[in-house]
């Protein structure tokens, strides 16, 4: 009964629990109640504790200092959840060295980064003031669009976009760093936080500005835009419509590949998608012009209004190439292909498969000089590729394939496998891995030409 009740007490709170057991104490199910005394409190809430009582302090290892850096409590694993609840002097030994274990590779990882954060308050940041710049190249300022990011142990822990302004403080679980402290420092610099915590300052580039920019809508993605520019044979002085402007990404791609020399028409039915693609636009040509020292070509030309009835509006023009990421683009087709030069392409943007065979559809259905060359979907595979590491940090070595007389190694030898000297190049050992976290499915690409029939 006694065992029963311990596991039904790991999903209560510590004051349910107590009610629960005094209730079962009055009707005379529980008579002993020596496992209270070693009752912990594990929830999630930090108000979940027993406040005024006569309990026993709690035995339990205190929470790491880590929390404080990372913002985040280290979970617990069952076993650790249950045996919190019991006495120690009813745990095995095995549980206790388990318990121990743990706690000693989490204080080793908290004293390593407390060590860098106290080496970091020290030694004054010298924001690399050796640094001579090459050529051509200039300093953050403020107006800027800057990222931010910041990894840990192979991992990606944080990443923010922001424009950089006087007065102003970039804030993370990690700290704060003041947008002065920024501003005349060369790009791609770390910076240290009001925590000690390295932090790269970079400025983003074109894809990763469509990633992390304001949307309204979904955006194309880079690794689909870059496939559509390469279906459409975008150069530069080519004159591209586009219709459906969404959050501005693909506008962006486009203006670039066409140059001062060729235009944009991008036509978007929605307002309010209009506005949002327009004020990334002008936001992109600001950070441009401070960064580069000189303009942004402005060859973009928004226009809010439907591509059916835009018949006024491409009257006398004539496109190279057409981009369309529209819910019904085969209802468009009769009012684009006219406009449209003979042997070029029109790339389609459709989200879903089903999407796909209305257009196919349309086309079969009616007389427009068409032909529906691929129809492909773009996917990227990410990788991890690094050395091998121990536990404690140093690199594994290759080891030679040993002979059956071969004598084994001193413990002389063996210790100095654990050195930090320099490590001769080949004689590290790489993992290579697929990423955990890799982009699914994001849009069918369709591409159609137009000939004479």
């Amino acid at each position: 009964m006694t065992v029963l009740l311990h596991l039904g007490l790991s999903f209560m709170t510590r004051k349910f629990a107590k009610a629960h057991v005094m209730c079962l104490d009055i009707h005379h199910v529980v008579r002993n109640k020596p496992f209270l005394c070693g009752m912990r409190s594990f929830g999630t809430d930090p108000n979940d504790s027993d406040k005024g009582s006569d309990a026993p302090v709690s035995t339990s290892p205190p929470c790491s200092r880590i929390t404080s850096l990372s913002g985040k409590r280290r979970p617990l694993s069952p076993l650790e959840r249950v045996s919190q609840l019991l006495p120690e002097d009813s745990l095995s030994q095995e549980v206790l060295e388990l318990r121990d274990t743990r706690n000693n590779a989490v204080e080793h990882d908290t004293r390593s980064l407390w060590k860098e954060r106290e080496e970091a308050r020290e030694e004054p940041q010298s924001f690399a003031s050796h640094h001579v710049c090459v050529p051509g190249e200039r300093q953050i300022c403020f107006g800027e669009t800057l990222l931010a990011e910041f990894s840990r142990k192979r991992r990606l822990e944080f990443r923010k976009m922001f424009q950089l302004k006087d007065g102003m403080k970039l804030h993370s679980n990690w700290g704060f760093i003041a947008h002065a402290d920024m501003e005349g420092r060369p790009a791609g610099i770390i910076i240290r936080t009001s925590m000690g915590i390295p932090i790269l300052i970079r400025r983003p580039s074109l894809d990763e500005f469509a990633l992390f920019m304001k949307r309204g809508p979904a955006i194309a993605y880079p690794k689909d835009a870059s496939a559509m520019l390469t279906m459409m044979d975008v150069s530069e002085g080519d004159c591209v419509l586009e219709s459906g402007s969404g959050s501005g990404a693909m506008s962006l791609f486009l203006s670039r590949a066409v140059g001062y020399k060729g235009s944009v028409l991008s036509l978007e039915i929605r307002d309010d998608h209009h506005r949002v693609a327009v004020l990334n636009y002008k936001r992109w040509r600001s950070t441009w012009s401070l960064r580069r020292g000189e303009e942004w070509p402005d060859n973009v030309h928004f226009h809010h209004g439907d591509l059916i009835s835009a018949g006024p509006l491409l009257a006398g023009r004539g496109f190279n190439s057409v981009a369309l990421d529209m819910v019904n683009p085969h209802l468009s087709l009769p009012a684009v292909v006219p406009h449209l030069h003979t042997g070029s392409v029109c790339a389609v943007y459709q989200a879903n498969i089903t999407q796909v065979i209305d257009l196919m559809e349309g086309l079969r259905c009616s007389a427009l000089p068409l032909v529906c060359e691929r129809i492909v979907e773009v996917q990227y595979r990410d990788w991890l590729v690094g050395p091998s590491l121990k536990k404690d940090g140093t690199f594994n070595k290759r080891k030679a394939p040993r002979e059956d007389d071969e004598c084994e190694p001193s413990e002389d030898t063996a210790g100095d496998l654990n050195c930090q000297d320099p490590v001769p190049f080949g004689d590290v050992p790489y993992i290579a891995r697929p990423h955990p976290e890799q982009a699914g499915h994001t849009a069918f690409l369709i591409k159609l030409r137009k000939i004479l029939k």
